[in-house]
């Protein structure tokens, strides 16, 4: 299945509540319950804000996306959020998470012109749809020049229908359960795409069947990167699933629509056999597909 393949076969990982610290040292280190901040104590190139997939704490992106060192030695602060558990935004929560971001930024006093938010799984729904949002709203002055997203489950229709076939099949004890979440929480809060597919096209990134992309509308001058793994004899082996029902296959779809409307910096980065988990399992659908290095050069190119 393509969107919670941590969800229901990991154990959760809900750290214990840390006080607030700062520690001084070649970066500033600071600890707080919503997020964790590593910045250098001099010059600061970039700032890196990321959201997990949807069980995911700051451990959890830690442990899987060792971007860490990395940035230290490019001299780009890294914000890690706590921030999950979401298949979309609403309206009040746009707002709450922007001024909540806004004002990490501001109170460590971090720069606002080099700032580049990306996410895992449903942690990239959350960086697009806030990216986008704080573009449009004059309120706020920490407009992404970057974002990315991590093999993220972008079309909440496709979500749908792709649980439905899952159910059918009864194929993989994951699978259904995921499946059996997914259909009663899309179809309790947004109805079934089918009969109300407006509810899908107001939530989702993007909605392939009505080829709708409104959400996405105020980042056409930002620079995007759409990262996959589109192993189909890996999700066909172990989810029975078709190419259609993977998050790879609809993040092309929108990698080719949004060039298309004139998106001129977006790129589409499929990758092969680098899906995997921190403890060795092989899994497309990880942070690991992502080439750090690359990622820094990426953020850093003016």
């Amino acid at each position: 299945m393509l969107l919670f393949s941590v969800f229901f076969s990991c154990k959760d990982n809900e750290s214990q509540k840390k006080q607030s610290t700062l520690i001084k040292s070649e970066f500033l280190e600071r600890i707080e319950d919503d997020y964790e901040l590593y910045k250098p104590t001099e010059q600061i190139k970039a700032v890196l804000i990321l959201f997990g997939g949807y069980p995911e704490t700051v451990e959890d992106i830690k442990r899987e996306f060792k971007i860490l060192e990395i940035a230290k030695h490019n001299d780009i602060a890294v914000l890690f959020s706590n921030y999950n558990q979401k298949l979309w935004l609403e309206e009040n929560e746009k707002h709450q998470l922007a001024k909540r971001l806004q004002g990490i930024v501001e109170n460590n006093q971090l720069p606002t012109d080099n700032i580049f938010i990306g996410g895992f799984s449903s942690g990239g729904v959350i960086s697009l749809l806030i990216s986008n949002f704080i573009a449009g709203m004059k309120q706020f002055y920490i407009d992404p020049k970057g974002v990315f997203i991590v093999d993220s489950p972008i079309d909440l229709s496709a979500l749908y229908t792709s649980s439905e076939k899952n159910m059918e099949r009864n194929f993989s004890e994951v699978s259904m359960q995921e499946s059996s979440w997914i259909l009663e929480t899309l179809g309790g809060h947004l109805g079934n795409p089918n009969d109300e597919i407006e509810n899908y096209e107001d939530k989702s990134v993007f909605t392939y069947r009505s080829n709708h992309t409104s959400n996405l509308k105020k980042l056409k001058n930002t620079k995007i990167r759409l990262y996959t793994e589109p192993d189909t004899l890996w999700w066909k082996k172990s989810r029975m699933a078709d190419y259609d029902q993977m998050n790879a296959y609809y993040i092309k779809k929108l990698s080719q629509n949004l060039k298309e409307q004139g998106f001129e910096s977006i790129e589409y980065i499929p990758t092969y056999n680098k899906g995997y988990r921190a403890n060795g399992e092989r899994h497309p659908h990880s942070w690991s597909i992502v080439d750090k290095k690359k990622l820094i050069n990426w953020m850093l190119k003016r």
